[in-house]
């Protein structure tokens, strides 16, 4: 669950998404610049590619860090909330066990406190289960959600810009080795997103 582990899955998500991109502006254009000559057509393509920054686009979308911090508030409610049940478990087991050593208990009473213990702990590891599937599946709903988003505002995006082709690249694949800064429409695309998000959140 943790913030790294999201952005991952995020951006192994986006990646995919925008390798169909590059098909909507081919969609787009007209015949005359399919009747272009060779060295215009080449020239047009070039200037068709474009990238996107994928860590920083994620790490700067204010509906991801919007979700990413209502999720990890959950997060820290399930942590501390098992946490002081297991606390307050492991104190009763020290307490019956000081009890049985000094021979504090009949063994009606040791029974009966041994078996409520250990149905306490198995109620414990099941609710721990519970709270990690209901957490997983909050998670990948989050993703979803940003998925959805920015795979939407990238379409409408290039219906306008018609981009031929539009790559990503991250710290870890880093697949633009080096490139012209103005191809980078990564700022382009935080601006629109975040706008677009804003405006969506105050119509609630």
């Amino acid at each position: 669950m943790k913030k790294a582990n999201i952005i991952l899955h995020i951006i192994s998500l986006v990646a995919i998404v925008v390798l169909f991109v590059m098909f909507l502006g081919q969609k787009n254009c007209n015949t005359a610049n399919i009747e272009t000559t060779s060295a215009e057509q080449t020239v047009s393509v070039n200037n068709s590619i474009v990238y996107i920054q994928l860590d920083t686009l994620i790490n700067q979308y204010d509906m991801y860090n919007d979700l990413k911090t209502e999720f990890e508030g959950k997060l820290a409610s399930v942590e501390n909330e098992l946490t002081k049940k297991g606390r307050a478990l492991e104190n009763d087991y020290q307490s019956f066990n000081e009890k049985m050593s000094k021979g504090l208990l009949t063994r009606s009473q040791a029974e009966a406190q041994g078996n409520e213990l250990q149905a306490r702990q198995q109620e414990l590891a099941l609710l721990s289960q519970e709270k990690q599937m209901q957490l997983a599946e909050e998670e990948s709903v989050m993703i979803n959600q940003v998925m959805n988003a920015i795979q939407s505002y990238i379409k409408e995006y290039n219906k306008i810009h018609n981009h031929s082709l539009i790559l990503t690249t991250t710290v870890a694949t880093n697949n633009v080795i080096d490139g012209d800064s103005s191809l980078n429409i990564t700022n382009d695309i935080i601006k629109g997103l975040n706008q677009e998000y804003v405006k969506n959140r105050n119509k609630k």
